[in-house]
Parts: C-alpha cells; sequence; structure tokens
C-alpha cells in the first residue's frame, strides 16, 4: 500500500484512554484528519470495515531488546525481525533497552551502535533508552547531550555485570531528574542472587526450578523499596520500575505512591499469564529470564494492581533466545542459560483477552497501559497514544468476536518456541496500520524493513500530562 494514500476506517468502535465513541477515523498522509459519525468516503481513499471492532492506537512497547549481546549468546531477533513480530501483533512503536558496550565506554558509543542496528531494518517506529553502565564525572557530563538528541530516560542496573551502587545511583538519579530524564531500572539484590546462586551449584543444585529458587520475591522487593527511597532522597527524583513480577514490590510501590512519589511501574505478559510451575516441565528452559516467573499468588496480586491503576503499562521484556541455543548452552546448568523470553507479537492480544474480554479492566485502560501512559512517560505524547486529529495515525483493529489460538510457527519473530504456545485468546488482530501505512491485514505482513521512523523523545515532563 502506498504510504501517502488517504484510509477511511468506518462503522468501529473507537477507544482512546479517556473513552470511547463509535465512529469513522479518516487518515490523511500519516496522520488522523477526522474522527466523526458516518465520514463520506472521499475519492481515491481506501476503506477498512472495521464493523464490530475495536479501533485503537497502536501499541507502543517501552521494553525490548533487539540484537542485545549478553556476552555468552545474542538475540536472535534483529531489528527487522523485532519490529516485524511487534507489527503482526498490533504494536506500532518500540523503545529498545540498549545492550552493554565495552568497559569505559561513553554514552554515545551505544546509541550510535544501536541507530546502526535500527537503520534501515525497523518496520516499526522506534527509539532507544540510554543506558548507564558506569559513573563519572564524563558521564555526568554528558547526559544532556544524550537528551538533547532525544533520549529522554536511562536504564541502571542493580546486578549484572555493570551494576551501579548507591552512591553512583544517586549521582545518576539526581542528574537526570536536573536535565529532564526519566531514570528506569532494573531491580535485583545482586548480593543476593551470588550468593544463593552460589549455594545451589555448590549443592549441584542445577535444574531450572533453582534459577527462580536464586532469585525471590524478596531480592526483587528489596531493590525497588531501595530505588524508591533513592529516588525520594535525590529530589524525588522521577522513577519507573521495569518488569515487576511479584506483590510485595507492589506493595512497595504502592505505598510509594500513597506518598506522591513520582514512581511508575511496568509489568508484562509473562509474569500475568505464566507462573514458576513451568519450571517443572521438561523443557523449563524455554521460561527462563529475570525476575523469574513467580507464584500464582504473585500472579494474583499483579492483576490486582493492573485492575485498580498501580501498574502503569504492560511492556514486554522480548529478548529471544531459541530453546535449541538453551540446552546447548547450559548442559543442564541454570547458570548458563541466557535469559529472557520471547513476546513482542502476543502482547496485545494476551492483554486484551485476559483483562478486557474477562471483565477484569475496562478498553479504556487497556490502551492507557499499551499505548496512552507509554507514550505520556517517554516523551513521545501526544504524537502517538492516541486517537485525535493531528496525532500519527498509528492504529490496531482488534475484533473482540474472533479467537485466535498462538501457535510459533505463525508468529513473525525469529524465536524456536513460544511461551505461549497453544493458549487460547478471544480476539484477534484484524490489521495493524503505523502512520497510516497498513503493516498487517487479515493474517499478511505487508510492511517493509527500513520503513520506521526513529523518535526524537522529548524530555521528562510529568505536568504535561
Amino acid at each position: 500500500m502506498n504510504p501517502t494514500k488517504n484510509v477511511l476506517i468506518k462503522n468501529g468502535c473507537v477507544v482512546n484512554s479517556t473513552g470511547q465513541t463509535q465512529a469513522d477515523v479518516l487518515i490523511v498522509n500519516g496522520k488522523f484528519e477526522h474522527i466523526a459519525a458516518d465520514i463520506p468516503v472521499p475519492d481515491t481513499c481506501e476503506v477498512i470495515d472495521a464493523t464490530g471492532c475495536y479501533v485503537m492506537p497502536g501499541g507502543i512497547d517501552v521494553h525490548t531488546h533487539f540484537n542485545i549481546d549478553v556476552g555468552i549468546a545474542s538475540s536472535c531477533d534483529d531489528f527487522f525481525t523485532g519490529t516485524r513480530a511487534a507489527a503482526c501483533g498490533g504494536t506500532t512503536t518500540i523503545i529498545d533497552h540498549m545492550g552493554f558496550g565495552p568497559a569505559g565506554c561513553n554514552l554515545h558509543h551505544q546509541l550510535e551502535v544501536y541507530h546502526g542496528y535500527a537503520r534501515d531494518k525497523a518496520v516499526v517506529d522506534y527509539s532507544f533508552h540510554g543506558v548507564i553502565q558506569h559513573i563519572d564525572d564524563a558521564i555526568i557530563d554528558e547526559i544532556p547531550s544524550m537528551v538533547d538528541e532525544g533520549i529522554s530516560s536511562f536504564k541502571l542496573y542493580l546486578t549484572y555485570l555493570y551494576k551501579l551502587n548507591d552512591s553512583d545511583i544517586l549521582r545518576a538519579l539526581q542528574r537526570l531528574n536536573e536535565v529532564g530524564a526519566l531514570t528506569t531500572v532494573h531491580p535485583e539484590n545482586d548480593a543476593v542472587i551470588a550468593q544463593r546462586r552460589a549455594d545451589f551449584l555448590t549443592a549441584g543444585l542445577t535444574a531450572p526450578l533453582y534459577h527462580a529458587r536464586s532469585r525471590p520475591p524478596e531480592c526483587e522487593a528489596e531493590a525497588i523499596a531501595r530505588m524508591i527511597n533513592l529516588a525520594r532522597l535525590s529530589g524525588n527524583a522521577p522513577l519507573y520500575i521495569v518488569h515487576l513480577s511479584n506483590g510485595l514490590g507492589l506493595d512497595y510501590l504502592r505505598l510509594a505512591k500513597v506518598r506522591h512519589q513520582q514512581v511508575w511501574v511496568e509489568t508484562c505478559p509473562q509474569y500475568l499469564m505464566l507462573d514458576e510451575r513451568l519450571y517443572l516441565r521438561e523443557d523449563a528452559l524455554k521460561f527462563i529470564l529475570s525476575p523469574p516467573l513467580r507464584d500464582v499468588r504473585d500472579q494474583d496480586a499483579l492483576w490486582c494492581g493492573i485492575s485498580d491503576g498501580t501498574i502503569d503499562v504492560v511492556a514486554t521484556d522480548h529478548c529471544t533466545f531459541p530453546y535449541q541455543q538453551r540446552v546447548a548452552l547450559s548442559n543442564g546448568d541454570f547458570s548458563r542459560c541466557p535469559n529472557g523470553l520471547p513476546g513482542v507479537e502476543n502482547r496485545l492480544l494476551l492483554l486484551f483477552s485476559a483483562g478486557v474480554m474477562s471483565g477484569r479492566i475496562s478498553p479504556e485502560r487497556f490502551v492507557s497501559l499499551t499505548s496512552t501512559m507509554p507514550a505520556q512517560l517517554f516523551g513521545l505524547w501526544p504524537q502517538k497514544g492516541c486517537i485525535v486529529v493531528g496525532a500519527d495515525a498509528d492504529v490496531v483493529i482488534i475484533d473482540p468476536q474472533a479467537s485466535t489460538t498462538i501457535c510459533h510457527s505463525e508468529l513473525h519473530d525469529n524465536a524456536d518456541y513460544s511461551p505461549y504456545e497453544g493458549m487460547e485468546c478471544q480476539g484477534k488482530i484484524r490489521h495493524t496500520l503505523s502512520r497510516g501505512e497498513t503493516l498487517w491485514s487479515q493474517g499478511k505482513f505487508t510492511g517493509t524493513a527500513g520503513r520506521g521512523h526513529f523518535l526524537k523523545r522529548q524530555p521528562f515532563n510529568y505536568s504535561d500530562f
């Protein structure tokens, strides 16, 4: 399809985070031009009949890992296969968490590397989170220029090779707050992980279940509480917790929100749909990720957080390492298995089915979790995240009457399995449009590599919304 061709979406239920209405949507030159009941069909206009369907803003996945190298392995999804899968699942924008660069590198090093990865590859629009792997005066001084280049969020790690200590975290939080950047954090207590992992390995307990046992909920929750307090000590610096997996951490976040602290939280479909019993399966290596899957009580707690508004965003943490590679690398030892799950194609449908169609959340809340809040928090609002006149015409059309069985052979990432294999979802992704161009229609991918635009994001300013 010609991306400049006008498109008229007829007879759908248009849903924004603020409400829904039965309306037609006219798209002209990649932007929403007119939203009203019964818009006449203009000349030379493609018409999409959305009768009985929801017409929603395209999904924004603010947590992916394409092209990432974790030392022992590299992701099998690059910015083409990863964003192709995103488009086929209704996601029209991604913000990728850049991987670590060489020891001692500056912030722009990885930014240039990732521009190279995504340029001429990405199917959908994209941006990157900065990654801070050490703190010194040079890094502190470099942060403003990254924000000027549209990188208005940065990730800190409390575990892994380039974990930061508390004094460095304080410096980072303070500087990021000063220059209009949002701090995102992977919160796990590294000392706890190291000790428990060593104890299990010494005892010969190397099965996948002990991956989860080495990273208990308290390990994650303690780090969340510590980050909340460090952010408070840094002038109430804005803080975003990635991939929340447990109820205790959610309790700490509720307390921070009651105290009117600037803190937001993301969870992922795997923590809402899967649980730790999968670590007892013969193919348990498929489900190794960090934080690990939890028990059903934590799953229930997260659904309560989704329903009551405590959780702000549902992203994926899409990070793909093939099952056969996991088996070969681990050789029966969980500590040698690369961490991460695929899922960028399944996020919207899983949450729509388990959330909207089950009655747990409204269609408006679904849009907030998957598109509007991501856009607002990460400097894309109101260009993205809403169906309003003048915004980019990013659209997902979901048919609530149809059903979908998730089968990896029909997915579009580059993994060799899906953690959601065989799940029955109520709903179907009928169409995905990015800036008015159809990328997915009635089961067919029609996008092209390199059409995605890099998004220069605005500085963080919560008062804007």
